[in-house]
């Protein structure tokens, strides 16, 4: 009854260059997302007080 050899997966230890990589990486992509957003936001109160001074709205409600 010889049965075959069951080969395990040896166990390594934590790359470091590609944990730091993937940091990296994971850190630009939400460090760019956030960026994103702050723009977005930033164009709507620069569109909004440049309506504001054209006359375009108020901040006085209309009776």
């Amino acid at each position: 009854m010889a049965g075959g050899r069951v080969v395990h997966a040896t166990l390594k230890g934590p790359s470091v260059i590609k944990e730091i990589a993937i940091g990296v990486v994971l850190g630009l992509g939400a460090g760019g997302l956030w960026k994103t957003h702050h723009w977005n936001e930033q164009r709507k109160v620069r569109a909004f007080y440049d309506m504001l001074d054209r006359g375009q709205i108020s901040l006085v409600a209309e009776e």
